[in-house]
């Protein structure tokens, strides 16, 4: 018998069921930034004035780098830990949906601003000292921390950083502006969402592992991660919102959401603030914008299929008369 120098992945034997559901469920909701008609908004675009779109452009900008960095960096670092042929493969997926989020942006950057806005954007994204900080926090745990370190800084960046960010197309959705980019940022939340349940998930399954004491030291960190992350993004969200006075509102959402991760990870939340302390006019943008969105939804309304036709002779009839 010859030696097994290569095993393909059977999916018909699968150790743990929550890699094939999530490997379904991440391909049930593909998309791409191109099926959407980002110029339908253009005259809600233009009824922004300048500070309010400077703020759109930063925060897109903010969330090119971080979704950069997952596709980049984070999900390659997690993929080194892998138990499985089907748990490398699901991250294979959400690593080239981070890619996918992080062109998805670009795509609005063309549709909505000049050539010269465009680099302005990337300049000031290059040279943030908030968003540098974090990036620089989080990619430090993806070069040298260890496996489960990883995958707490994964989803405290995807289920928490990621909405200092998003509360902005949110927030014009819910006022009945910029639907179509906000639907782009929907999209992008749902994989999110997958992808911080996922690696929460994984997360909990190694936690559960380690030893009470362990897991009292790894919570001392996690915990002092959370705070210090946080203590970054209230300045960013300064830097950010002060001029259009929205920072204490983004404040709150940011706190919603950094529970959110904890609970992704199987712990405790750590802030008072729940979903009825969140602007309203956020949570109607979160919860309404295209009839079939929510988690276990195909693509939303927005979304731009292709219709099918049949072939005829003449179809093939290329460069003749």
């Amino acid at each position: 018998m010859v030696e097994t120098y290569y095993k393909a992945v059977n999916w018909n034997a699968v150790e743990d069921a929550i890699d094939k559901a999530t490997w379904e469920k991440l391909t049930e909701q593909f998309w791409l930034d191109t099926r959407i008609p980002l110029s339908n908004d253009l005259d809600d675009w233009r009824t922004l004035n300048a500070t309010e779109k400077t703020v759109v452009d930063h925060v897109f900008g903010g969330l090119t780098l971080l979704d950069t960095l997952q596709s980049q960096d984070g999900i390659d670092q997690l993929r080194k830990d892998v138990r499985t042929p089907q748990e490398l493969a699901v991250f294979n997926n959400i690593q080239f949906m981070e890619s996918v989020h992080a062109k998805s942006y670009s795509s609005i950057f063309s549709t909505l601003c000049s050539a010269e806005e465009i680099d302005e954007i990337f300049d000031w994204t290059d040279h943030n000292e908030f968003l540098q900080k974090k990036a620089k926090m989080v990619n430090e745990i993806y070069q040298n921390g260890k496996p489960l370190e990883k995958k707490v800084a994964s989803v405290f960046l995807e289920t928490f950083l990621f909405y200092s960010g998003f509360y902005t197309p949110l927030y014009y959705l819910g006022n009945n502006k910029l639907a179509n980019v906000a639907e782009i940022i929907k999209l992008i939340i749902r994989d999110e969402s997958v992808h911080g349940t996922y690696i929460g998930y994984k997360f909990q399954v190694g936690f559960k592992a380690l030893s009470e004491d362990e897991q009292a030291r790894f919570q001392d960190w996690m915990y002092n991660l959370l705070y210090d992350l946080y203590d970054n993004e209230e300045r960013y969200t300064e830097a950010l919102y002060d001029d259009v006075g929205w920072t204490d509102d983004v404040k709150v959402f940011l706190r919603y959401n950094a529970n959110k991760a904890l609970m992704n990870l199987g712990q405790n939340p750590l802030f008072p603030d729940t979903a009825d302390d969140v602007n309203p006019i956020v949570m109607n943008g979160l919860s309404t914008g295209t009839a079939n969105h929510d988690f276990f939804s195909q693509v939303g309304n927005g979304y731009l299929l292709g219709h099918v036709a049949a072939m005829k002779d003449q179809d093939y009839d290329i460069g003749r008369k």
